[in-house]
């Protein structure tokens, strides 16, 4: 039978904190969260791979150094909602569950949002709420986000969710380039826009009215 614990404590040590994830609560909640659960059955022995892994529509679960790098960049204090744009698996709400207060996701596939749902309710996450739809778009009715997540690569940076963020507010996006993705921070201050790239990355491609 595998020992899905002792993996996930490996994939910490090696794969997060040996390559630069720092943040105590962020190496804790991945620490936490069964990445088994929210894999195909017939991948579940890769659920701690240092890669990504298809989950149908075309769409795959990342990297988990990637999704630690992502929260990390947020830099969650715990009171904050937060924003999701591609929740897929439902694999990172879970992980953002247990870093922020309340988190909203928006999937535009309606099946991987079903299986989404049931696999956070299967590990006992209740702080999620799933939406079905564009993403690009963000969800103003909930605004202003203390942080969004977005895990599909956009063109360039989505002014609506840009105009989402607190004062003070981050957006973690991959930004597409010539040789691939760049993972990029954004911090919102009024009308003025900080930019910061995190990492090369390999994401799909954010569809909807504010990406491709």
């Amino acid at each position: 039978m595998t020992d899905f614990a002792a993996r996930r404590a490996d994939m910490v040590e090696r794969q997060l904190r040996a390559r630069g994830i720092e943040d105590e609560r962020v190496l804790a909640a991945m620490g936490e969260v069964p990445r088994e659960a929210f894999v195909p059955e017939r991948l579940q022995r890769r659920a701690y791979a240092d890669s990504a892994l298809p989950i149908g529509a075309e769409q795959t679960i990342s990297q988990p150094w990637v999704v630690a790098a992502i929260c990390q960049a947020l830099a969650l204090r715990g009171d904050e909602r937060v924003l999701e744009v591609g929740t897929g698996s439902g694999y990172s709400a879970a992980v953002l569950a247990r870093l922020a207060a309340e988190v909203i996701g928006i999937e535009r596939h309606e099946s991987l949002a079903r299986g989404a749902a049931a696999a956070l309710a299967g590990v006992g996450v209740d702080n999620v709420r799933l939406l079905v739809g564009d993403g690009s778009r963000g969800y103003p009715e909930r605004a202003p986000y203390g942080a969004i997540a977005v895990h599909a690569s956009a063109p360039a940076p989505p002014p609506a969710l840009i105009a989402q963020l607190a004062e003070g507010g981050r957006l973690v996006v991959p930004i597409a380039a010539a040789a691939g993705d760049d993972l990029t921070l954004l911090r919102r201050y009024g009308d003025r826009v900080e930019s910061e790239v995190i990492a090369p990355c390999r994401f799909v491609p954010l569809i909807g009215e504010e990406g491709f």
